[in-house]
């Protein structure tokens, strides 16, 4: 039997355990990334050749070039399975899907993983809570809209990630003032209603149409209060098997039913709204979450997200049945700063709860992991007081995100 072969696709330097879990079932890996990252330490034990492209856009003129790029390629190179890494990478592998007719999402649910307008109508179709939207086409629509609803706004791309482009508005000439600057670029824009409440994340795996894994966290900064706010960014795992616990995991079973997710990883975000306690949908992915996430939810279950993704599309490209491992139970918390010291010390942090160090350049971060969710609650408020006394700085917002 041939080995199957992999094209992997990311324009952002991640996803190495993915390769190498990849390369370890027997298969042949091919990455196609950015030429400006071909100096990053990929594991190229991993990766049996590169290809690259000079821009991760996913313009009409972009997709052509690497759909040419892969037809040469494909004249001497069997591919057998397209994935995508990283969030914008994901149109990127529909469009060659599609175009070459090799197993896997194609653009419409690729689409209900990418586009935050497509994600929000579907939710709103499925009779999932979202908050209040509309698209930005047609003037009549939101002049109706803001009349239905009431302010803070948020006018947001729909096509970023992250908290990536967005804006918040107050007043009807203020979002009118955001819409006109937009322009011609308006209709890649929606407006949503600006919900305070506790922001919760669904990492899962998800084969057969059905969630083989699945764990919940609650961040304690939103990811728009650090990218607008420059705070410190944190999150942990919720008490396992508590109400929200349970009603997270059933409402991430909904959304990936209802966007027609059959295998992948993906990272989902809800809100929990102050005014009426409810859950409201916000956005999702078909991949690992970023911001070092993964590994959060690795020190909790045993269970390497990207990995077992990785096993995942292994047994979907051989036919195979795939079944996630029995995930472990311990509290796990992050916590990621800016530093305003190239080289952090952090050794004066020793908390022996400490399980993982951020290594990164102008970066200071730790997982720390407990039996006691109280305990790691209590850490982490500790190390974020400490941390933006003695490390913290803030930078302005990116306009592509970073992981």
């Amino acid at each position: 039997m041939r080995p199957i072969t992999f094209l992997c696709i990311s324009c952002y330097f991640k996803g190495q355990d993915f390769l190498r879990a990849c390369k370890a079932a027997g298969n042949t890996v091919y990455l196609l990334t950015r030429k400006s990252l071909e100096h990053q330490p990929w594991p190229k034990e991993a990766i049996d050749e590169f290809f690259y492209i000079e821009s991760e856009a996913n313009s009409p003129e972009n997709l052509s070039n690497i759909s040419r790029g892969l037809a040469w390629l494909m004249r001497n190179k069997k591919i057998d399975r397209i994935v995508a890494i990283d969030d914008f990478d994901v149109e990127k592998a529909a469009f060659l899907r599609e175009e070459f007719r090799i197993p896997g999402m194609g653009q419409t649910t690729a689409r209900y993983f990418r586009d935050k307008l497509a994600m929000r109508i579907r939710a709103s179709e499925a009779g999932i809570n979202v908050p209040p939207f509309s698209a930005l086409f047609h003037d009549a629509d939101i002049n109706y809209y803001i009349l239905q609803t009431a302010p803070p706004w948020v006018v947001k791309p729909r096509s970023e990630a992250s908290a990536t482009g967005i804006r918040k508005v107050h007043s009807r000439e203020e979002l009118w003032q955001v819409v006109h600057e937009l322009g011609d670029e308006r209709h890649h824009f929606l407006v949503e209603q600006f919900k305070p409440g506790d922001v919760y994340h669904v990492d899962a795996i998800t084969a057969g149409g059905k969630t083989q894994f699945c764990r919940t966290s609650r961040y304690l900064n939103t990811p728009l209060e650090v990218a607008h706010g420059g705070g410190i960014f944190r999150s942990h795992t919720i008490e396992f098997g508590s109400e929200e616990d349970k009603a997270l995991q059933q409402l991430n079973t909904q959304v990936m039913k209802a966007f027609g997710m059959q295998f992948s990883a993906s990272h989902t975000e809800f809100i929990q709204s102050k005014e009426d306690g409810k859950f409201y949908f916000l956005e999702t992915s078909s991949r690992v979450g970023g911001a070092h996430l993964a590994e959060m939810v690795e020190f909790s279950s045993g269970v390497n997200l990207w990995g077992e993704w990785a096993r995942l599309e292994n047994a979907m490209a051989r036919g195979e049945t795939y079944q996630a491992p029995t995930p472990g139970h311990q509290y796990t918390g992050i916590v990621v700063s800016l530093s305003r010291f190239q080289h952090p010390d952090n050794s004066g942090f020793t908390e022996p709860e400490i399980v993982w160090r951020l290594n990164k350049d102008y970066h200071i971060g730790m997982i720390v992991r407990s039996g006691r969710r109280e305990r790691v609650l209590e850490l982490l408020d500790q190390y974020a007081e400490r941390i933006h006394r003695d490390f913290h700085a803030s930078a302005p917002v990116p306009k592509k995100p970073v992981d």
